[in-house]
Order: structure tokens, then sequence, then C-alpha cells
């Protein structure tokens, strides 16, 4: 790995906080992701199950977590799996973890080999009442692709059909959408790789750049600063492209006149970031032009003061729609007696603005939380209101990631320049 190793003492705390929420006499079994292959014999890079990470911090394929908290002798409470190495391994794939390193990593003192995991999960099945088991229930994800999960629950279900089975994914998102002081740790230092990628890009951009060389620059910055890369797919959009929500072609040349609209973002140790920044080309704002912008931030500051302890997502998303709407209004989108006129869902206001407000960011993008929670101390979230005026080219989004605070909300990127004339400063450099 490049990046600095989380201490194991988040990884055996987070084990511990979900040991408080198992039933008694139960057993966790947690599979690794898959290497994915792509074409003849190529495989996709590989990345961790989040909830792995979670628990471990292991980073390696072919891993498996079982706790069993209320086994008889202690060293089988928790037990890793890793996968053996050889000479053949080593020379063609690089060093894989020992023993030793396995328990570095998460803390785990009884580390095993993979091939000797279905020998001693049998030994121990046969003690437990209950079995948890890990599926992809986030609540957009596509389960169409097996997962060793996936292939794990069938083998288990067949071999131990009288057990009772219970659901891990609640139990994860439950802890997991409360951050601990490490992990906000990791995602400050990808948001700070960001704001270095970002710094760079708005050096070079100008008419006549390509936006496949804004995303270079980005890249080249995240990796050099021990990133893995993008936290997702860059949107590097200039011109009528960033009106387009999900623009990922990244081919078009930048043209005087028009903004570009960057979503673009650094990983970090498996942690993730998100940003949103949209520039001039040319390093000025039209007066028009300027006028979307400070609508757009003056919208994202007061949602800040909205997204606090207690409310959904869905009140939230309510409210910013009422700021948005004044916004609108005052830009002269629309008037307010059609904006009285409009219905409860505000198309009006859609029609500009037609995605959500934040999401939590945490080791997945858009990560995991129990659904229609109320929002806590300790959560991760963007805040990214944005407006859409095709017919005018203009397409404006910004996006921060906030800690939620007891007293105030903590910005992660506020050292990233969004203000209008700190933008064109550092451009007019």
């Amino acid at each position: 790995m490049r990046y600095e190793p989380v201490p194991n003492s988040l990884f055996s705390r987070n084990r511990e906080r979900l040991r408080e929420l198992l039933k008694p006499n139960s057993i966790v079994v947690l599979h690794s992701n898959d290497v994915m292959p792509t074409n003849a014999d190529g495989v996709h890079p590989f990345k961790q199950n989040s909830d792995l990470i979670h628990l471990t911090g292991i980073d390696q394929e072919e891993s498996i977590l079982v706790l069993y908290p209320d086994a008889q002798k202690e060293e089988m409470r928790e037990i890793l799996f890793v996968r053996e190495t050889n000479d053949h391994i080593a020379i063609w794939e690089g060093h894989k973890l020992t023993k030793k390193q396995a328990t570095v990593l998460s803390g785990i003192s009884n580390v095993q080999w993979t091939n000797n995991f279905y020998t001693i999960l049998h030994t121990l099945v046969q003690q437990a009442d209950t079995i948890y088991l890990s599926t992809n229930e986030h609540l957009r994800s596509d389960t169409s692709v097996e997962t060793r999960n996936d292939r794990f629950i069938k083998k288990c279900k067949t071999s131990y059909p009288l057990h009772h089975y219970e659901r891990l994914a609640p139990l994860m998102h439950q802890l997991r959408v409360v951050k601990q002081d490490e992990e906000i740790e990791v995602m400050q230092k990808a948001c700070e790789i960001t704001e270095s990628g970002f710094r760079r890009a708005l050096d070079m951009i100008a008419p006549g750049v390509g936006e496949w060389e804004v995303e270079a620059e980005f890249i080249h910055e995240f990796i050099k600063n021990k990133s893995r890369g993008f936290a997702y797919t860059p949107i590097i959009g200039g011109g009528s492209s960033n009106c387009v929500l999900h623009y990922l072609e990244n081919n078009q040349v930048l043209k005087d006149g028009d903004l570009v609209l960057m979503d673009v973002a650094a990983e970090y140790g498996n942690w993730n970031s998100d940003m949103t920044r949209t520039v001039p080309v040319n390093g000025k704002f039209t007066p028009r032009q300027r006028a979307v912008y400070d609508a757009v931030l003056r919208v994202m500051r007061q949602a800040c003061k909205i997204l606090r302890p207690g409310i959904t997502l869905a009140d939230y998303q309510n409210h910013v729609l009422e700021m948005m709407e004044h916004e609108l209004i005052e830009l002269g989108l629309f008037t307010e007696k059609e904006a009285k006129q409009q219905g409860a869902n505000k198309p009006l206001v859609r029609k500009y603005f037609m995605h959500g407000t934040s999401h939590h960011i945490g080791l997945d993008v858009h990560d995991v939380a129990p659904p229609n929670s109320p929002i806590q101390v300790g959560n991760v979230l963007t805040i990214e209101p944005g407006i859409y005026i095709p017919e005018e080219n203009i397409g404006i989004r910004l996006e921060n990631d906030f800690v939620i605070g007891e007293i105030e909300n903590f910005d992660l990127m506020r050292n990233i320049p969004i203000e209008a004339e700190e933008i064109e400063a550092l451009m007019a450099k």
C-alpha cells in the first residue's frame, strides 16, 4: 500500500462496537471483494469491501473475518484469514501480507491462512445459534454481479440450513454512519490532496485547454501525494457539458467565455473526499455567471446552517428547495407568482436544481446510512447545491464535505478556494 496505515485501534474499537449489537451466541462471517476481470486475462484494480476495511483495515483480496464473541476459547473470538503467499505469487503479483503484518494492521492476534477457513468455520458454526452474513444494501446498489459474500451465503445456507440467519448490513450501516476521529483524519488528508489538485488545475485552465488535460493535472497531484487516485470517475465539463450532471467524457476543448465545472476528488487510504468547483475558463466571471455563482454559494452556506443533528435528509432537502426558489426568482428564471402556483413538488425549482443537496461520505463516496435516520453528530456529508441553465450555457455546482458537530459543522474543505474573488485572483496569476 502507498498510504500510511490507520492505527489498528480504530478497527479493534469498530469490532467491539459491532459485538455490542450482535445477538447472543452469534457468529459473523465477512469476505473481501473479488478481483474483477476485464477481458482476456486482465483485471480491474482491486477495491476492498468497505465493511471489511472498517472492521480490519485489511486491503488485500481473499481475506475473511470471522467474529464469534461467545466462543469458549478466547483465541477463537476474532479470526482473520489471509491468503498464503509463495515464491510464485511473490514473483508474479508481489508481496502479500504475512500473519504478523496482518496482526499489526488489524489488531487481530489469531491470523490463519485462507485455506484453513472452512475447517475452522465448521467447528465454530456447530456451537453458534445465529450467523450474520453480508449483502450490499445501499439504497441504490446494483446487485447484478455476484460477490464472494453472495456465493458464501448460498454455500453457508446449504451447509447449515437450520441455523438462524441475520443481516449484517443494517448493523454496519449503523456503525459506519458515525465517523470515528481516525476516519475524519484520513478524510481530511483526502481533502488536502484534493486541494492540491484543484490549485494545480487553476494554474493551467485557459481557453484552448482540453478537459482531459485538466483531469490529468488532478491525477498527477493525487498520485504524487500517495492517493490511489480519483475517489470516483471525474467530471470536467466545459460549456454546455456543465449542465450534464454525470458528464464523464472529458474530451472537449475549453472555450473563452465558458465555465468549467469540475466534480473531482481524491481518495486516501480507502476513505474518500468529494469536491465540486465551477470556474470561468478565461479567469473572469461575466456579470450573469457571477450572479448565478453567488446564488449557489449563498444556498450552500445557508444549507450548512440547516444540516444539523436531528433533521432528516428529506426535511433538509425541502428547506433547501425553499432557499433555492428564492434565488431562482431573484435570477429572473421565474416569477414569485409562478412560484406560488407550482405544485408542492416545486417543478419550477427542480427544472434548474434537480438533484439532492447532500449525501453521506466515508469509505464509500455515497456512503451507507440507516434509511430515514436523522442527522447525528459525527456524520460526514457533502453539501452540493447547483443551478443549471442550459439555454444560457451556465451550469454551476459547488461542493464541500462537512463533519456534523455538536455546536457547528466543520468544513473539511475550508482551505479550498471557493469565493469568486479568490478564484479570479488565483487564475489571474
